[in-house]
């Protein structure tokens, strides 16, 4: 219920209470006033207005009598249902002229590369959690925090990650984020524009995006089965973006040997740094993970960023950076004034999802149920081996097929569309050329064991007959 903000006149012919009646007829026949919305009491509405109750009464009296409103007893009034009433707005010239949407298009399977498995999400845990933390004694989280996330958070993430990444890091380096984007925003305040960067080709399109958008001339960086090939990264390049542990989309695992080759070409000049975003480090199925190029920096060069989206849910929306004390110093001097975009709330939440170890728990249980996917998905190829080249498994959630003859990309995905079956080109990632590509991404995460099969089976109709 809102206080409904009337401008009364009293230079026009009608009686303040006809100018109130009017008004909430107008608003409920536009649709502004929904059905079952409460009315504010005679009184107050009166108080608010300034004017007499009984000049409010007449009014409500006759929307009661039209049958706009009902009266509920001890309740108050509300809005009734007037559905055939509500006149749509005449579209103007401008909408008229705006681009038709197109409409979305529903696919029987959609071998989605991001897309992820919520079907064993602890929730009751997580809704335990959450009342647990809205309880009179922590009201304080009502109030403003760090900016740089609250720090009981950043200690828990700074164990997490030295347990599990081999990262070195103390509290006061993190920075806490709603989002790897805005963590990526908030890196360009304390490096500086126009940083010539050097990405790997293909990568994460959106990450280049946002690189663009500071003004960073990005040059492109070949790679090979061992990752970033350093040598090609061009003189003038300050700043370098990588994913070493699972390389988007090609699946690269970045080798040790390149890994010390690009930390000792960071070394090699003092204003240069490199960017190691930890993307799909959870989830490896075969082996032992290898340790972040974090761990392995002993000059203070890398920037290390990561995110809870894939592993827990994407609409949590926290990620966190490391920044080298050397950066740390100066995001204290010229960025701290920024205020952090995470709900201290939903900081709290997280912090006691892990420290609880819920967090390692659900991890465990979620590579034990990707890994089944996997392995389906291997099984359901098998018959696609004469035909494509499988790359990228045992780690990560999608799988690539690269063509072995002519079968061309484009002509791959729309063999698969008119199976209903929605897949993805790598050259969708590519910044420049390679035009030629023959390579198709097969997601599996979000997808049930059912339907891998059924997709599977289609995508043989599709391109082995």
């Amino acid at each position: 219920m809102f206080d409904l903000n009337i401008v009364l006149r009293s230079d026009i012919s009608k009686c303040l209470y006809e100018q109130i009646y009017e008004y909430v007829r107008q608003e409920i026949r536009e649709g502004k006033l929904l059905c079952e919305e409460r009315l504010p009491s005679t009184r107050s509405l009166a108080d608010f207005l300034q004017v007499s109750r009984s000049t409010v009464e007449l009014a409500y009296e006759q929307l009661l009598s039209e049958g706009y409103i009902e009266a509920r007893p001890y309740r108050g009034y509300f809005v009734c249902k007037l559905e055939e009433l509500y006149q749509l707005p005449q579209a103007t010239e401008e909408a008229v002229t705006l681009p038709h949407r197109e409409e979305k298009k529903e696919y029987f399977v959609d071998f989605s590369p991001t897309a992820i498995d919520m079907s064993e999400f602890p929730f009751s845990v997580w809704k335990k959690i959450n009342k647990n933390i809205l309880s009179d004694s922590n009201s304080r989280l009502f109030s403003s925090g760090s900016a740089q996330g609250d720090y009981s958070l950043r200690e828990t993430i700074s164990r997490y990650l030295h347990s599990s990444r081999g990262v070195n890091c103390e509290p006061e380096q993190i920075v806490v984020g709603a989002g790897n984007d805005y963590l990526l925003m908030l890196l360009e305040k304390i490096l500086g524009r126009h940083i010539p960067t050097a990405m790997e080709n293909p990568t994460y399109k959106r990450a280049y995006q946002i690189f663009r958008s500071f003004a960073y001339p990005v040059k492109t960086v070949s790679m090979d089965e061992n990752g970033m090939i350093v040598g090609q990264i061009e003189k003038d390049v300050k700043l370098v973006y990588v994913m070493p542990s699972r390389q988007y989309p090609t699946g690269t695992i970045m080798s040790v040997g390149r890994r010390s080759e690009l930390l000792k070409w960071a070394g090699a000049e003092e204003d240069r740094y490199i960017i190691e975003d930890d993307y799909d480090s959870e989830f490896r199925y075969k082996g032992k993970p290898i340790p972040s190029l974090q761990a392995m920096d002993k000059h203070g060069k890398v920037i290390y960023m990561g995110t809870f989206s894939k592993a827990i849910a994407p609409a949590i929306r926290v990620s966190y950076m490391v920044l080298p004390k050397s950066l740390l110093r100066k995001y204290k001097e010229e960025c701290a004034f920024y205020s952090t975009t995470v709900s201290r709330i939903d900081q709290k939440i997280l912090e006691e999802f892990i420290k609880g170890g819920y967090f390692e728990r659900y991890l465990n249980k979620m590579r034990k149920h990707y890994r089944g996917k996997h392995d389906l998905l291997l099984e359901e190829l098998e018959p696609f081996r004469k035909n494509f080249e499988i790359t990228g498994e045992n780690a990560g959630l999608h799988i690539l097929l690269t063509a072995k003859g002519s079968g061309m990309e484009k002509e791959l995905i729309h063999s698969a569309e008119n199976e209903g079956i929605k897949v993805y080109g790598l050259s969708e990632s590519s910044i420049e050329g390679e035009a030629d590509r023959k390579t198709i991404i097969l997601g599996y995460g979000g997808l049930t064991e059912e339907e891998i099969i059924q997709g599977m089976e289609r995508l043989k109709k599709a391109w082995l007959t």
